[in-house]
């Protein structure tokens, strides 16, 4: 059976998630023979009991990962998300405490990873 995640198409948005937070991502490319996805990231959001906190990650380095660890994002879930984040003016600088919040994001995600990979 084939996994539905080599399904991905480029300008998908697809969600990579660890704990309480969630990296929304588009997808540039699929390299089915490496297993990996290219995306560029959009938002992450953290979520907080009954709100969420969303850091524009537009700015952000394109990031090459794992397919499996990605799932397709619902069209429900970004709309909302990706209209607050396109609401606001266009930053006229790199924010680089966005860019921080996404390198601790898949420092993070790489630990639980590495984690799990040793376990099996």
């Amino acid at each position: 059976m084939m996994d539905m995640s080599l399904d991905f198409q480029p300008g998908q948005i697809v969600a990579l998630e660890h704990g309480d937070r969630n990296l929304y991502a588009e997808v540039i490319q699929v390299v089915v023979s490496r297993q990996l996805c290219w995306v560029r990231p959009l938002l992450l959001v953290t979520f907080i009991e009954e709100s969420s906190v969303i850091t524009d990650l537009r700015d952000a380095s394109d990031l090459l990962w794992h397919i499996n660890l990605f799932r397709p994002a619902l069209d429900t879930e970004v709309i909302t998300l990706l209209s607050q984040v396109l609401a606001k003016e266009p930053k006229i600088e790199p924010d680089l405490v966005a860019k921080q919040q996404l390198n601790e994001f898949i420092h993070q995600l790489w630990q639980a990873y590495q984690n799990s990979a040793e376990c099996c």
